[in-house]
């Protein structure tokens, strides 16, 4: 955990984003780290979980993290807690959670209120592409474990 600590000081240092910080370890060996880099990359998806689990997935080359730990500063957001479930990391340790965050405005609980509902500005068209899509993907998807 205090790698993950450090890695958010570093991002605060570097005015990178938010004070988080994530580390990835398998068998007792740190395979990733990141910070926060929304500000850095102008992208609001680059939580420092989801940076640690982009590097780890390269350094490991591949999808699938199980065996695999993730140290967070606080509690992932729920975007973040999407990708740590299609990354099949085995546990997450966090030190912070939503109401410390949510004193630095770093509210996003209302997501979680959403994930349930139709999104109203969501428009579902032309399913016949999709299918052959799907169609397309059936034909090789035994050689990818997704």
């Amino acid at each position: 955990m205090e790698l993950a600590y450090q890695e958010a000081l570093k991002g605060i240092s570097m005015k990178h984003g938010g004070p988080f910080g994530a580390v990835i370890v398998k068998n007792e060996t740190v395979i990733a780290q990141g910070h926060n880099e929304v500000l850095l990359r102008n992208d609001p998806t680059a939580h420092a979980e989801i940076v640690a689990i982009r590097r780890a997935c390269e350094s490991l080359q591949t999808v699938d993290l199980c065996g695999c730990v993730l140290y967070a500063t606080s509690k992932p957001c729920p975007m973040c807690k999407g990708a740590i479930q299609w990354s099949r990391l085995q546990k997450v340790v966090y030190s912070g959670d939503y109401e410390d965050v949510k004193k630095l405005n770093f509210d996003d609980m209302h997501f979680s209120d959403t994930f349930n509902q139709e999104d109203a500005a969501w428009t579902k068209i032309d399913h016949e592409h999709f299918t052959k899509l799907i169609d397309a993907f059936q034909e090789y998807k035994e050689d990818i474990r997704y």
